[in-house]
This record gives structure tokens, sequence and C-alpha cells, in this order.
């Protein structure tokens, strides 16, 4: 154990961290809160985390047993950062498991309604969905809604022709959230 600390991780080992943040990455585009309404704050950061870590998951799961164990590991280091993060905000050590294990339960909660959304062809339901969970109510959510749905919809369509290689290697690429608001769909 103590090698691995002083000669550091495997290339393996890095690749949870490696996705994980290519994921936050792509959820910190700004797109999503200057034209898609979503709250800049830290509960709306962390649904767009949780989204695009939902996305990652849901192309890891075709991946076979590989793709299981990395979305293990994916999971755990959202949760650790998360963790780490509620710890620098400033919340006390004994809220932090109660915390932690609301957001867990939310997101599989948030994993579920995403999967319901994205298995048929209805954008009703995932737009439903991200309002409930992403967007505040205001005039202009039902677009918004749609707009990213129609992302999600593009995300997940694209990760799903990445070869199982890449993505097991942490390399994925994401469509620009910008895209859609010079197409006009916001």
């Amino acid at each position: 154990m103590i090698w691995k600390r002083i000669f550091g991780r495997s290339r393996d080992e890095d690749t949870p961290y490696v996705l994980y943040g290519l994921l936050v990455g792509q959820a910190r585009s700004a797109a999503f809160y200057r034209d898609m309404g979503v709250p800049d704050t830290a509960e709306g950061r962390f649904e767009m985390v949780a989204l695009h870590v939902f996305l990652a998951l849901r192309r890891l799961r075709a991946c076979g047993e590989a793709g299981k164990e990395l979305g293990q590991k994916l999971f755990d280091v959202m949760f650790d950062d998360m963790d780490q993060t509620l710890r620098e905000m400033g919340v006390g050590d004994l809220s932090v498991g109660k915390k932690i294990k609301a957001m867990a339960s939310s997101f599989y909660g948030r994993m579920q309604a995403y999967d319901e959304g994205l298995a048929g062809m209805d954008d009703g339901k995932l737009e439903a969905a991200l309002r409930r969970n992403i967007l505040p109510e205001s005039p202009a959510s039902n677009a918004r809604a749609a707009a990213l749905a129609a992302y999600v919809r593009r995300v997940d369509g694209d990760m799903a022709t990445q070869s199982p290689s890449e993505v097991l290697a942490g390399r994925v690429v994401f469509a620009s959230p910008g895209s859609l608001a010079a197409e006009g769909t916001v």
C-alpha cells in the first residue's frame, strides 16, 4: 500500500478520476447556466454533475463487467467529491453522512427518472424530469427543459456510438451545450 503512495496509482486506478473530471468539466459549461437557466448554485451544479454521471453510467452499463466496475468506481469518486465539498462548505462532520445518504438516494431517483425519459422517444417524460429536478419554475422553463432534453438525448446518442474501449479508458466526447442555444432551441 505504501508503494502506491510513493509511486502513484496505476493508469487503471486513475480512469474513474479522469472520467469524473471530464464529466464535471462538461457539467460546468457556462451555457447550462447562462442559456438554459440552470441555477448557478451548489444545488444546480450538483444536479448537472449528477446528470452527466448518469449519462456516463448509462453508457458504462453497456460495456459489460468492466463497465460495471468502472461505473461503481465513478459513483464512489463522485460521492467522495460530494463529501469533501460538503466539508469544505462547513457542513459539520455529524451531518455529512446524512446529507450524502440523502444525495445518493436522490441520485438513484433521478437515474430512474432519466432512464425512463430516455427509454421512449416522447421527450415529455424526460423534459418533466429535468424541469422537476434541475430547472426553477419560470415562464421559460418549458423551452429550457426542451433544450436540456435535446442535449441529453444528443449526448446519450453520441456516447452510445463511442467505442467501449474509449469509454472504459475514460475518454468520452460531449456535444457542446452552447450549440443548442445557437440553433435557437432555447
